[in-house]
């Protein structure tokens, strides 16, 4: 009995050891499989629409978007511009002060101001190709209207409504920028001067030559042509991909994707197009976030100081030029006749021809030293660019007060523009660059409202003051200019080869 209960305890005990050495041998297998990913079940192959877009490069699509896009800021620059070289033509017509003239200049501003953010949001919510096409429509309606102002006060309000569309197509930038690989923006974007440069020389080439015969109404109907034909094409350019992918419309995007792809010549990385949906699109929160509450301080004077220095050196320009503030030592007897608004309340002096040829010359500074840009962006980065193009500005503002030649004043006035347009470059490359795809048009909206913050103090300051002193006029541009230099250095984000985010 005593037997066979050991025998039975022994049978117990060799099934157990048997039953664990199964286990253990189970154990192992399952571990070998999940190391190996032949033995283990094959995950699909996926990819981002920042990978899709690096694979993609550069190609004939970035061509077209180039063009098409940098068309836009040919229309905005008409529209900007078109300030300073109708203002002698509406103070004589109108009989305005020095403060009525500047006030024009504001007005645009103050409609850019209120509806960069609303545009912004509308983008990030509902699509950036909406908001920047049918920003194309309303700019040139109200500018068409504009042409047709019975009065002052007509013509400061249809100029609002302008600044309002201009705000809108401002996005092509974000969309623009959201195409491009990221080793080709630093050398792109910049480029896009080239088409502000043109839109700046066609409104001062129409002053030449339509003003003068035909006077300023007709110059202003003959401007929106451009604006006409970027809306047809305009039509050529898809919705942003990383906003597609952002709201979730993934085939949407794929099928973008897939377009770019075959236009370029070139395919789309192996695998599936999986990103996910960013439900928290255009929250301006974020901004402030302790995530970027820095950058969007830093940030939103930075636009500030680029729009007023910007904007002073293109209305202290025509003001000098109108009114013969220039301290000249080869003045001819034209250009030695003084004028303030303290003489006579209403003054006629059309711009002469050398004044037209100064404005020219001084737009192809716009381009001149984009080469140094782009070798300033990729060598120093973004953040030492913006420093020191600041402190540029603020030595060549000053620098316009000596006593100097005509042709003196015009190399100055070429070198401002260019340090100048070139800072502006950079801080709308730095913005695009390092806010996410879920906030990056509110973002930019945000910045180019506090940019027309500038751009509305600045006529009082070039305009107004500008008849009082003209040192007193050209410091403030100057003293602005460093402190930004110096608030630049804090920025705690350098964007430089750096992807772009989706999500916060």
């Amino acid at each position: 009995m005593a037997l066979k209960r050991s025998s039975s305890m022994k049978t117990q005990l060799v099934n157990a050891i048997q039953l664990q050495e199964v286990e253990m041998e189970e154990e192992i297998n399952t571990s070998s499989s999940n190391n190996n990913p032949a033995e283990a079940q094959t995950e699909p192959k996926c990819y981002t629409v920042e990978e899709a877009v690096e694979s993609i490069s550069f190609g004939r699509f970035h061509i077209l978007l180039f063009v098409i896009m940098g068309s836009a800021n040919i229309v905005e620059a008409m529209e900007i511009m078109l300030l300073a070289v109708v203002s002698p033509e509406i103070r004589c017509e109108w009989h305005l002060e020095d403060w009525q003239v500047a006030l024009v200049s504001t007005m645009v501003f103050l409609g850019f101001m209120v509806c960069g953010v609303l545009c912004g949001y509308v983008a990030d919510k509902y699509g950036r190709w909406k908001v920047v096409f049918g920003g194309f429509i309303w700019a040139a309606y109200f500018s068409l209207l504009t042409s047709f102002s019975p009065s002052y006060d007509w013509f400061i309000f249809l100029r609002c409504m302008v600044g309002c569309g201009v705000a809108a197509t401002s996005q092509g930038f974000v969309l623009k920028t959201e195409f491009i690989p990221s080793k080709y923006r630093a050398s792109l974007l910049p480029l896009a001067s080239i088409f502000w440069m043109l839109g700046s020389m066609l409104i001062i080439i129409l002053g030449m030559t339509v003003v003068p015969t035909m006077g300023w109404r007709w110059m202003i109907r003959f401007s929106i042509i451009p604006s006409i034909i970027l809306i047809g094409l305009f039509m050529f350019i898809p919705e942003s991909a990383r906003f597609q992918v952002s709201a979730g419309n993934i085939q949407e995007a794929l099928s973008t994707l897939n377009w770019i792809a075959r236009m370029n010549g070139t395919t789309l990385p192996e695998g599936e197009l999986r990103e996910p949906e960013v439900t928290e699109r255009g929250n301006a929160i974020t901004l402030i976030n302790p995530a970027f509450r820095r950058t969007s301080l830093l940030l939103w004077y930075s636009w500030f100081v680029a729009s007023f220095s910007y904007y002073g050196s293109v209305l202290s320009s025509s003001e000098l030029l109108e009114k013969n503030l220039l301290c000249m030592t080869d003045a001819d007897a034209e250009h030695q006749i003084k004028h303030n608004q303290e003489e006579a309340l209403c003054y006629c002096i059309p711009f002469n021809m050398a004044d037209y040829q100064t404005l020219l010359i001084s737009c192809l500074g716009e381009v001149a030293l984009i080469p140094l840009n782009i070798g300033m962006l990729n060598i120093f980065g973004r953040k030492p660019s913006l420093a020191i193009l600041q402190l540029l500005s603020a030595f060549f503002f000053m620098l316009v007060n000596i006593c100097t030649t005509m042709f003196g004043f015009t190399v100055l006035l070429f070198l401002l523009r260019s340090v100048v347009s070139m800072n502006f470059n950079v801080v709308y490359i730095y913005t695009a660059e390092v806010y996410p795809t879920s906030v990056r048009s509110i973002g930019m909206g945000f910045c180019t409202s506090f940019s027309r913050v500038g751009g509305m103090i600045a006529p009082f300051i070039a305009q107004v003051l500008m008849s009082k002193s003209v040192i007193l006029a050209l410091s403030p541009f100057a003293i602005t200019c460093v402190i930004c230099a110096v608030g630049v250095a804090f920025l705690p984000i350098e964007t430089r080869g750096r992807a772009l985010l989706q999500d916060a």
